[in-house]
């Protein structure tokens, strides 16, 4: 069953029946005005809340993502709302941008002083391998590398701050898992009477060996709890988890790649094996679906400013075309293996953020039944053809 709707979460919730879903898995707005969207610009409220969870059945779990600068915003108001808050899943990446204001041009701008151009750095024009401040990116060369240039300061202020930003680099964001409090006396009793209550833990468990950052884990639709294809290869022999059914599911989730795998150590217990792992959605992934859909123009940058069109010298900049304009599409995998990990089987999902659908297009993937709202009309119809609909 697929079941999408058209408007405000709120007020499109109000339609659903009370207990009527199984679990929620949904990437709100994080409220940090994510480039100048006018629907980022507050976390979801109290009363959006109350209501998801008047939906929810007694004892079903939902998991909430949000940034770092406004978890505690998103966790209060889940946590107003009634909701038990039971952890937050941790998904750390290396790909993100620097957001950071060079503290030492603004000075020497605001001085009207010209600095003098020292060098240049090139990088592959790849967003997995460069770390750069694309407002620092001046342009593109013909061979596709990215050419930072590099200037010194020019006034005494601005050799004192040289090296001083306001930003660190975002490599991660944060998933609020919470549960609506039971009906029943005991969990046992809930499960029974709901089916909800519990988590999946040998539906999530993740293989300790054999692993390889070229591809995120491609689980296939199970929902009677066995682990996916991914997590049934033959263990190798030696070091890691010795349990066959596969490491038990942690708070922690990762992109793979190279950066964030160097943060653990080659061998024993903290191989970033023994947890599960899952890149950034690529452009197939965000594309699947739109077969006749427009490709359209996609800034990097937190904004128009930070990345315009142009260059300073009047060269063109480097833009992404995808058919899929959304700007924060999450990989399906990794919303595949949040929607089973709290899903019972033949449960609904719920998403009352769907944006362009990555958490319905998960969720069926596994065999769940799905209920998505979207306020945006053109995210709607990218959900549409995403989902299946």
């Amino acid at each position: 069953m697929i079941n999408l709707l058209h408007g405000d979460c709120l007020e499109q919730m109000k339609t659903l029946d009370d207990n009527s879903v199984d679990a929620i898995v949904s990437d709100p707005p994080y409220g940090i005005s994510f480039m100048a969207k006018k629907w980022d610009y507050d976390v979801p409220s109290v009363e959006v809340w109350k209501e998801a969870m008047r939906v929810l059945k007694p004892g079903g779990h939902a998991l909430i993502a949000c940034g770092t600068r406004t978890q505690h915003r998103m966790v209060v108001n889940i946590e107003d709302a009634g909701f038990e808050i039971r952890d937050v899943v941790s998904w750390i990446y290396g790909s993100g941008f620097p957001k950071s204001l060079n503290i030492s041009k603004a000075i020497d701008k605001a001085a009207g002083a010209e600095r003098e151009v020292v060098g240049t750095e090139k990088t592959p024009y790849t967003a997995k391998k460069t770390s750069m401040n694309v407002s620092q990116m001046n342009t593109v060369d013909d061979e596709g590398y990215r050419v930072k240039v590099i200037t010194a300061p020019a006034t005494e202020a601005a050799k004192q701050w040289d090296g001083w930003g306001t930003a660190l680099k975002p490599s991660c964001e944060f998933f609020t898992l919470c549960r609506k409090p039971l009906s029943e006396s005991t969990i046992a009793k809930n499960v029974l009477r709901w089916g909800t209550g519990g988590i999946n833990i040998d539906g999530c468990r993740v293989e300790a060996n054999d692993f390889n950052t070229s591809e995120s884990y491609e689980y296939t639709g199970n929902n009677g709890g066995s682990m996916g294809a991914a997590s049934k290869r033959k263990r190798k022999s030696g070091g890691g988890a010795t349990d066959p059914q596969g490491r038990f599911p942690a708070n922690l989730i990762h992109s793979g790649e190279q950066e964030v795998m160097d943060l653990f150590p080659e061998s024993g217990e903290k191989s970033p094996s023994r947890f599960f792992y899952c890149a950034k959605a690529s452009k197939k992934d965000r594309n699947e679906g739109l077969e006749g859909f427009e490709e359209k123009e996609v800034l990097l940058g937190h904004n128009q400013a930070a990345c315009p069109k142009l260059t300073k010298d009047g060269k063109p900049n480097k833009v992404i075309k995808n058919k899929n304009a959304h700007p924060t599409v999450k990989p399906t995998a990794l919303m595949a293996y949040l929607c089973r990990l709290i899903t019972p089987p033949n449960g609904v999902v719920l998403d009352p953020y769907m944006g362009s659908g990555s958490t319905g297009k998960a969720a069926i993937r596994e065999g769940f039944s799905f209920v998505g709202i979207e306020l945006d009309p053109d995210y709607y119809n990218i959900a549409k053809a995403r989902v299946g609909s």
